[in-house]
């Protein structure tokens, strides 16, 4: 979607269809739209009374103009009560109304930005990302064109300074841009988006936007002595690999934040086998390797002033007379045993080598993202994503940057008690513990790998995919944790 700004008043714009908010509280004496209603003879207030509440909250009812306004039709969207607004609000009403226009089929459409509500972060950035994100849909494999909105005009005030907004817009329309292509990346199916296919893209977006990457293969794996990537990876007919990539931006400190995704490209379960059903949606589990490395290059093309060293784990779980087995030990690297009690707990393997891989680099912070146990998404649900770690700032501040972008988090335990489970008798360790508390027990597993490192853990299992779709989050991958990653490094 391409993203325009223009400060001609809204009546005079010749489109499409012209966006235009509507709040809930008396919608019709809103300034704007009561030109609007005058240019239109009432067309407005005519079919307030027959609406059920013209402003609810993402309701959307299209006004057609006959010719009385530059427009061809309005798109009336609710912003809800003015005292209840937030920014999140906002993005869905945003959201709401360009899958409106687009089921109309229609490429071009303009937004009048003259009543949209003053909040911290500009309401025009909000309108922007909705809009981006409202508008997605994964269609590489249909023979029928769904092109979406093409193009999006910002229609704000005469006084506005158009020169300061467009590089205000730029941030967001840049970041909405890469959850796009981690959509993209988990909405592929597995006989594409394999390691291999992971691991070219990072080296092809590497020498775009001149970053340092290099694809550690099995052999060097194996040197290395990374038990867990090479233990997942046996069963499958493509190798496994390691990402490095290398971000350092001007006046970066010395220090890097390390990401870390967990890349399972396509997760049967191993010899643990899962359920047929909807095992089809496994290709998500590689959503935390798709964050990151869309994070990284939304982070190097605005050229923020951070470092960043992102790690990601590539293999998929496959059951084949080579796949690793219930009773296995497998040592890790830096030395730790671990006694395979369940194949399907594999992500924890390929997240401990990369965290123990992450200490020689002395990181800031560590944070790593998985759709780690299908526990978290019986805890929280599709609404957040589970929250654990290490140091208490940390966690504080990638809340914060949840709630500005409506990526929520929510803080889970990690007491020594949820060890219990996943001690052995045999290694060092167990890879999974028994049928309660499969989050904290899994977050448990993978704080005895990071050492003296700061640490973050976000559990993605319940937030990577969106299986009835919102405005917001069409159905499908959501690329979650590409906005919440982007706006921490920002702050």
């Amino acid at each position: 979607m391409k993203i325009e700004v223009s400060a001609e008043n809204c009546d005079l714009f010749a489109t499409p269809a012209l966006i235009i908010g509507c709040w809930e509280e008396a919608p019709v004496a809103d300034p704007l739209l009561i030109m609007l209603d005058g240019a239109l003879a009432g067309g407005i207030t005519t079919i307030y009374p027959q609406a059920e509440r013209l402003g609810k909250l993402g309701r959307v009812s299209t006004i057609a103009t006959c010719g009385r306004l530059a427009t061809q039709r309005l798109v009336v969207v609710g912003l809800g009560k003015k005292t209840e607004i937030t920014a999140e609000r906002v993005r869905r009403s945003a959201a709401a109304a360009i899958q409106a226009v687009r089921s109309l089929g229609i490429s071009e459409c303009a937004v009048a930005l003259q009543n949209m509500p003053e909040l911290p972060k500009d309401s025009a950035a909000l309108v922007v990302e909705g809009a981006v994100l409202g508008n997605y849909c994964f269609a590489e494999y249909r023979q029928a064109e769904d092109a979406g909105v093409a193009v999006l005009t910002l229609l704000c005030p005469p006084t506005t300074a158009v020169d300061d907004l467009v590089v205000a817009l730029r941030k967001a329309e840049t970041v909405s841009r890469w959850v796009l292509y981690a959509r993209d990346l988990v909405s592929h199916p597995g006989n594409v988006t394999t390691p291999t296919y992971l691991a070219d893209r990072a080296l092809e977006l590497a020498g775009r936007f001149g970053l340092r990457c290099h694809v550690l293969d099995r052999a060097e794996l194996e040197k290395l002595g990374m038990g867990g990537v090479i233990g997942v990876g046996k069963g499958g007919h493509e190798p496994p690999c390691f990402v490095v990539l290398e971000y350092v931006g001007l006046r970066a400190p010395k220090r890097p934040v390390v990401l870390i995704g967990k890349g399972v490209t396509f997760d049967t379960g191993g010899i643990s086998l899962k359920p047929r059903e909807n095992m089809e949606r496994m290709k998500d589990d590689m959503a935390g390797a798709a964050a990151v490395l869309a994070a990284t290059m939304a982070v190097a093309e605005l050229g923020l002033p951070v470092r960043l060293l992102t790690l990601m784990p590539l293999a998929e779980n496959m059951p084949d007379g080579r796949a690793y087995k219930p009773g296995d030990i497998l040592r890790m690297l830096g030395g730790k045993t671990v006694e395979i009690v369940n194949t399907d707990a594999e992500g924890r393997l390929l997240l401990a080598d990369a965290l123990t891989y992450a200490q020689q680099f002395r990181p800031s912070v560590v944070i790593d993202l998985a759709t780690l146990t299908g526990a978290c998404m019986i805890a929280l649900g599709t609404a957040a994503s589970g929250l654990m770690g290490n140091e208490r700032r940390l966690l504080a501040r990638l809340q914060q940057a949840g709630e500005r972008t409506g990526e929520r988090l929510w803080e889970l335990p990690i007491w020594d008690e949820y060890g219990e489970a996943m001690k052995s008798d045999v290694a060092d360790l167990k890879n999974a513990g028994g049928p309660y508390g499969g989050a904290v027990s899994a977050g448990w597993f993978l704080k005895q790998f990071v050492g003296d490192m700061s640490w973050a853990h976000l559990d993605i299992a319940g937030t990577a995919w969106e299986e009835k779709g919102t405005a917001i989050n069409p159905k499908g991958a959501t690329g979650v944790g590409v906005r919440l990653l982007v706006e921490y490094l920002s702050s």
